[in-house]
């Protein structure tokens, strides 16, 4: 069976949503009445679509927590965080001081990915918190 995990080593992000679009497009204009049109989905297609959507949308967490970390970094104040992301300022305060925890929990894993205690220190730093103004 196809996993986010499998996938993950076996594709690249961008090869990873073209085949989801590819799937995802099929899957909704196929229809069982219709034999001139798009084939539905078989089991091993329809639960690769479901892994797929999963590890994109891990991705793109993954990716949206650098990206906030970037914006810190460049001096983004967490009111412009939170809009940029629809949401409030100590929402993505919120969101992001969990991530940096997850990326220590991480460390502690076999992997040895993840942020070790210097490296959290500096991104908790960075954050500040939700109320700090970095820019206007």
């Amino acid at each position: 069976m196809t996993t986010p995990e499998q996938l993950d080593r076996d594709l690249t992000l961008r090869v990873a949503v073209s085949r989801y679009d590819e799937l995802r497009l099929r899957d909704s204009l196929s229809d069982p009445d219709d034999p001139s049109g798009p084939s539905a989905l078989d089991r091993s297609e329809a639960l690769e679509l479901l892994a797929l959507g999963e590890l994109i949308s891990r991705k793109a967490i993954a990716g949206r927590q650098l990206t906030v970390r970037t914006a810190r970094a460049t001096g983004a104040s967490w009111a412009q965080i939170g809009q940029a992301l629809g949401s409030t300022r100590q929402a993505a305060w919120e969101g992001h001081t969990r991530w940096i925890d997850s990326q220590v929990a991480r460390r502690n894993e076999e992997t040895q990915l993840g942020y070790d205690e210097v490296s959290a220190a500096e991104a908790c730093a960075l954050a500040g918190n939700p109320d700090d103004d970095a820019a206007t």
